[in-house]
């Protein structure tokens, strides 16, 4: 048992302490995966095919899968997918 190690530990074990840019780079990286498995669930679950959906927005369709694989992810572009997906998106203060 004395084996453990917890989720804190080892983040920073390999991508350094909270605060730093090795930890930060990769805390954005995750959220921007994070943010793009939900649009390709949405997607998925709408049965709208890449294709379908890059047309909707004015995009080819290898965009949309660079976007689903957390690749190029900017913001703007992101809201445009999710309004297409017909997701509702706002920021509030924590």
């Amino acid at each position: 048992m004395n084996n453990l190690i917890d989720a804190s530990t080892l983040l920073d074990k390999e991508f350094g302490k909270e605060g730093t840019s090795s930890r930060n780079q990769f805390k954005e990286e995750a959220y921007t995966y994070y943010l793009s498995q939900i649009l390709k669930s949405r997607r998925k679950e709408l049965k709208i095919s890449q294709k379908e959906l890059a047309d909707r927005i004015g995009k080819q369709r290898p965009y949309i899968s660079r976007v689903e694989n957390g690749e190029d992810l900017r913001l703007s572009n992101f809201i445009q997918i999710a309004t297409a997906l017909g997701l509702d998106f706002s920021l509030t203060p924590q």
